[in-house]
């Protein structure tokens, strides 16, 4: 009995020292990249163990080696992959008080869609870094190509887009938003319209995104990847046109996804860096991004 009140005290113990500590960190990578490459999410892992006294840090790898997790950033449906990722986590056992989140370029939207459809373990902080939370409406560096060659290509990605096929089978498709065909786009897009409430409005998507403690979506001032690149933002090409850009608090997505009421209560954060699409520096990275998984 009385080694049996020994154990259970140091169990308490231990478990309100955990708690009082730094949050476990979950790492979701973007497009063309890996959980695991040393010089991208390797990195980023070991800075973020480092600067945070050897917190745990999960780099989230959707399938069985790294060859499946690279495929799978452009092959394997985002329903898919978020399903996969929820069951990731709740059996991950250090996770279970809650963890914060990073996202970088798809990744960002992609944890949106696990905070808002898995709520346990319950997500804390979600930094979306590049992230595309109104979709693409253009082709990495396509700037450096002629307008005219830009529209064209545009054109031709309209026309196959939104086949069922495509949006089964390549993951880019689900967030391809073309503004010149608004009503198609929020019919046909098979992923991206549904997460940002625009077909129909799912209560739990606002209320388990409102359980967050902080959202805090990075945009890269000089972004030649994402186009627009305010879609970081949530901004976006106003329906109908791709010149001006309507930001997210004249967006409908704004009272649709209950991002009125965070704002309201102070849990929208808005950073800018400057460079192209996730290029930051670790110093830049460690004054703005490591103070927030510094909560507990």
């Amino acid at each position: 009995m009385v080694l049996f009140k020994g154990l259970l005290i140091l169990t308490i113990f231990y478990g309100a020292l955990a708690a009082s500590g730094p949050l476990p960190v979950v790492l979701w990578h973007g497009m063309g990249d890996t959980c695991c490459f040393p010089f991208s999410m390797g990195s980023i892992k070991k800075l973020i163990e480092t600067e945070i006294n050897g917190t745990y840090v999960l780099s989230l790898r959707i399938g069985g080696n790294i060859a499946l997790d690279y495929e799978s950033g452009f092959f394997l449906h985002p329903d898919d992959q978020v399903r996969y990722v929820c069951d990731q986590l709740i059996k991950d056992e250090q996770l279970a008080g809650g963890y914060h989140a990073i996202g970088f370029s798809q990744g960002g939207q992609f944890l949106r869609a696990v905070a808002q459809r898995c709520s346990s373990p319950p997500m804390k902080t979600l930094i979306s870094i590049g992230g595309q939370h109104q979709g693409v409406f253009g082709l990495p560096k396509c700037p450096s190509l002629s307008n005219n060659a830009c529209e064209h290509l545009r054109k031709l990605l309209y026309r196959a887009a939104y086949k069922e096929w495509i949006q089964r089978e390549l993951v880019q498709a689900t967030y391809w938003h073309d503004p010149l065909h608004e009503e198609e786009y929020r019919q046909k897009s098979s992923f991206l319209s549904n997460i940002n409430n625009e077909v129909f409005i799912n209560q739990t998507y606002i209320d388990n995104l409102n359980k967050l403690e902080k959202f805090v979506m990075v945009m890269f001032l000089n972004d030649t990847i994402v186009q627009p690149r305010e879609s970081q933002w949530f901004g976006f090409y106003a329906p109908g046109q791709d010149t001006a850009i309507r930001p997210l608090t004249q967006s409908g997505i704004y009272e649709d996804l209950g991002l009125d009421k965070m704002d309201h209560d102070g849990k929208l954060l808005h950073l800018s860096v400057e460079g192209d699409h996730l290029q930051m520096t670790s110093t830049w990275f460690i004054e703005n991004i490591i103070p927030l998984l510094k909560k507990n």
